[in-house]
């Protein structure tokens, strides 16, 4: 339990969350129920892909092609639309469409994907293929009607997550009656089963042990990429880590304002230090979890009262957090960008004070923020999980930043970030040696 000296009645009363089982298989014990799982994420797109209106969804973007097909393609395929992409149409089991011969892994490691629901892509890489894009696109568009004739959908409308220029003008050749494909796949992906919580759960877990590992491993004198090095290394020795996205490793001015981002800049003694694990993806799961450090040195009575504003922001937003409330009512207790930090409009801050959901992307439904909540409140839902985070500093100086890891229960919140985060902590002190405030230094 934590109060600011600032608002005395805010407490922080956190109960202790963790992760049910560990990260491997085992014969004698159900853990997470993968067939479950899959079959939860393709029954819950469906449904929504026709609560939508559409006969069929063509999608391109990597968490939707894993939501729907439960398969997984190396890394340099998922970020590149069209290299890879699948079909959902009517009843039917979805279709991948895998780029070349990597089809053939697929089936491999993917047998609930029927054998012949197995294609090729036809891949013109956003127009890099040149004057070879227009052939390619039209193959594409081919593949897209025959599959739903097949499927008995022809006709009908198509929700499509990804579209370019050659896209467009294909569709409209071929007479294809396209739509926006991302919207349903939002609304499906937003509310996560009792698998998926599990997932979340295991990645929160992941992420408490990096942050100890940060906590022993830091100290003055290294550089912001030899910790983001070392954290690396640490995470991809984690069974079922499959990707990591970002290690943020900030340090002194570079705290504040929002930089998020690592360099060679050698940590010194009395700096401020956060760490960020955006994205660690655990079986296609991700993170977004920020700690605060103090290296060297205990912070100043300045810095804990930034520290200390930061968390009450985060704490009420969390409070606000429940079945039934909107993200309005989270983003309301924010303060504005203009009066915390003079900015002349929200979007100046665009993620000092932030929201996002968390599942097979970064960026699941609620996100949250000043910028758009309060004038297009979203209803916060039992199942979903997502993030809240706040930052606070003194520009080119140092900055704080806390985040919390959430999963939305009928009844209450639960909290699967489990490293402390009532205050600064400090890593590697010389005994008895206080920071003082650069502000009140004299020389003599």
């Amino acid at each position: 339990m934590v109060s600011s000296k600032d608002s005395p009645g805010f407490c922080i009363d956190r109960g202790l969350s963790m992760a049910n089982f560990g990260t491997v298989g085992l014969d004698w014990q159900q853990r997470i129920n993968w067939d479950r799982l899959r079959t939860y994420r393709l029954e819950r797109a469906r449904e929504k892909m026709k609560a939508h209106g559409l006969g069929a969804l063509v999608l391109m973007y990597d968490e939707n092609v894993r939501y729907v097909t439960s398969t997984m393609t190396p890394g340099w395929n998922r970020l590149k639309p069209g290299l890879r992409y699948a079909m959902l149409c009517g009843d039917d089991p979805p279709v991948i469409f895998e780029q070349g011969d990597i089809g053939m892994q697929i089936e491999r490691h993917s047998p609930w994907i029927p054998p012949e629901n197995v294609r090729y892509s036809y891949a013109w890489i956003k127009g890099a293929a040149g004057p070879a894009s227009d052939q390619q696109v039209k193959k594409f568009t081919n593949a897209v009607l025959q599959e739903m004739k097949k499927s008995n959908v022809a006709g009908m409308k198509v929700g499509i997550d990804f579209v370019d220029i050659n896209i467009i003008g294909a569709f409209k050749e071929a007479g294809i009656d396209w739509t926006d494909g991302m919207s349903p796949m939002m609304d499906a992906r937003a509310v996560k089963n009792v698998d998926e919580q599990e997932c979340f759960r295991i990645v929160g877990a992941i992420g408490d042990a990096a942050h100890w590992e940060t906590m022993k491993f830091l100290r003055p004198g290294l550089t912001e990429n030899q910790v983001t090095a070392h954290i690396m290394e640490f995470l991809y020795n984690i069974p079922g880590m499959e990707d990591v996205e970002d290690v943020i490793v900030s340090s002194g001015p570079n705290t504040w304002p929002n930089w998020r981002n690592f360099s060679d800049r050698i940590i010194k003694p009395g700096d401020i230090v956060f760490m960020d694990l955006a994205a660690l993806t655990w079986n296609g799961y991700k993170s977004c979890y920020y700690r605060t450090y103090c290296v060297g040195k205990e912070p100043s009575q300045k810095q804990k009262d930034i520290y200390a504003l930061a968390l009450e922001w985060l704490y009420k937003a969390i409070n606000e957090v429940k079945v039934g409330a909107t993200t309005k009512d989270i983003a309301s207790v924010w303060p504005s960008a203009k009066e915390t930090w003079g900015y002349e409009e929200e979007d100046q801050a665009a993620a000092n004070l932030w929201g996002h959901g968390l599942g097979l992307a970064q960026y699941d439904p609620p996100v949250i923020s000043r910028i758009w909540s309060i004038d297009h409140p979203i209803d916060i839902k039992e199942g979903m999980t997502f993030a809240l985070e706040t930052q606070h500093g003194i520009p080119f100086e140092y900055g704080v930043r806390i985040e919390e890891m959430l999963i939305v229960h009928s009844d209450h919140t639960e909290i699967v970030s489990n490293f402390p985060v009532e205050q600064i902590t400090v890593v590697d002190p010389i005994p008895g040696y206080a920071a003082a405030d650069s502000r009140d230094r004299k020389l003599v």
